[in-house]
C-alpha cells in the first residue's frame, strides 16, 4: 500500500482544529443539495418508511439532516488491508491505560487500538474467513462491529464525509448507500431501510485485556498511512460537555459524554451507565417484559443475557447524547430509581 504524503495528514489535523474552534459547526449547518429534499413517494421496508424524492433518491433519513463533517469522502481513510502483530510486539507502543476495541469471534481474538481507529474510523477486516466491519466514531464514543456482506457478497465500507446526529455516516463501495454507524442502518440510497448484522465488540483497557488474552492479534501501526498514532486530535472532547455537531434531541439528566450500554428488545430501548456496572458488578433488569442480566468480566467485556432463554444480546457502547439522539424513547436505568 502506497504511503500517503505527510501534507494530507496535516490537512486533516487542520480540519479537526477548525472544528474544535467552531468553524466545523458552520460546516455542519450545510444542508444537502435541494434536489435531495423533496419527497414524492414512499414504501415500507421492514420497520422503516422509505421515502423517494423527485430525483429518485431513496432514504429513511432526510438527506438535509446529513451534515458535512469537514474531511470529504474517504478523507478519513479506512484500513482495507489490516496487518496484525502479537500482544508482545504491540505492548511497547500501547499505554497500559489506553482504550482498545476487542473482538472475540469464532475463537479468533483481535484488538483494534483506538489510537489507530481515531484516525481511520473503519477497518475492513476478515476474521475466521468472514468479512467484518470494525467501526469507531470518536464523536460518539461508539465502537461497533458488523458483518459486511450485502446480498451474499463481501463489500468494503468507507467514510462518507457526512455526519448524522454527530455520528459517522459510512458508505458501502458497492451501491454507495449511506449507513449510520450507530444501529448500522442504511439511511440514504439504494439499500435504504436495510440493517447490517451486528457482532459483539467491546471497548476495554489495554492492560486488562492483554493480561486476560495474551494470545490476541493486535492491529499494527503499519497501516500504509502517515499518521500521528498515539496523539489524539480530539483533545479534551471526551470529557467536556460540548457537542461539536447538531443532534435532533437531547436529554441532560446526565453528562452528555457519559458512557452507556444500550440495548433493544422488540422495539424497546434501555441504557445503562458504565459507572454503575463497574460499581455494582452485575445489573438485573426487565426490558419490554424480558428479564436481562448485564455483567462485566475482569478484562472489561460486557455481556447481556436474556435470563429466560439464556441467549446473549448485543449491546452498543455510546456516549449518552449519541444513544439518546438515535433512541429518544430510551429508558435510562438509574440504580436509585
Amino acid at each position: 500500500m502506497e504511503l500517503r504524503h505527510r501534507s494530507r495528514w496535516f490537512v486533516i489535523v487542520l480540519v479537526f482544529a477548525a472544528t474544535a474552534t467552531g468553524i466545523g459547526f458552520v460546516l455542519a449547518q450545510t444542508a444537502a443539495p435541494p434536489q435531495d429534499q423533496a419527497s414524492s413517494d414512499s414504501d415500507i421496508n421492514d420497520k422503516y418508511e422509505v421515502q423517494t424524492n423527485d430525483a429518485g433518491l431513496r432514504y429513511v433519513v432526510d438527506p438535509a439532516l446529513l451534515m458535512a463533517g469537514g474531511p470529504p469522502r474517504d478523507g478519513i481513510p479506512s484500513i482495507d488491508d489490516p496487518v496484525f502483530v502479537s500482544v508482545d510486539d504491540a505492548d511497547p507502543w500501547i499505554a497500559d491505560d489506553e482504550l482498545v476495541l476487542a473482538l472475540i469471534y469464532k475463537g479468533v481474538k483481535r484488538v483494534y487500538p483506538l489510537q489507530i481507529l481515531v484516525w481511520h474510523e473503519i477497518v475492513n477486516d476478515v476474521v475466521a474467513d468472514d468479512p467484518l466491519l470494525i467501526s469507531y466514531c470518536p464523536l460518539c464514543g461508539s465502537g461497533i462491529a458488523y458483518h459486511r456482506q450485502l446480498e451474499g457478497q463481501a463489500v468494503e465500507f468507507g467514510t462518507s464525509g457526512k455526519l448524522y446526529n454527530s455520528n459517522l455516516v459510512m458508505y458501502d463501495r458497492k451501491t454507495e448507500t449511506y449507513w449510520s454507524q450507530i444501529d448500522g442502518l442504511a439511511i440514504v440510497g439504494e439499500l435504504s431501510g436495510q440493517e447490517l448484522e451486528s457482532i459483539s465488540l467491546d471497548t476495554v483497557v489495554w492492560r486488562e485485556w492483554r493480561i486476560a488474552h495474551p494470545d490476541s492479534e493486535v492491529l499494527s501501526q503499519d497501516t500504509g498511512f502517515d499518521r500521528a498514532y498515539g496523539r489524539d486530535p480530539y483533545g479534551r472532547y471526551y470529557e467536556d460537555s460540548f457537542i461539536w455537531f447538531p443532534v435532533q434531541g437531547r436529554d441532560d439528566r446526565i453528562h452528555p459524554k457519559t458512557v452507556v450500554f444500550g440495548i433493544e428488545i422488540d422495539g424497546s430501548y434501555s441504557a445503562y451507565r458504565e459507572e454503575d456496572l463497574v460499581d455494582l458488578g452485575l445489573i438485573e433488569d426487565r426490558v419490554n417484559g424480558v428479564r436481562i442480566r448485564i455483567s462485566r468480566d475482569a478484562a472489561g467485556v460486557v455481556s447481556v443475557l436474556n435470563v429466560s432463554t439464556q441467549e446473549p444480546l448485543i449491546k452498543e457502547r455510546d456516549f449518552w447524547f449519541a444513544w439518546y439522539a438515535f433512541h429518544p424513547t430510551t429508558r435510562l436505568y438509574l440504580p436509585s430509581d
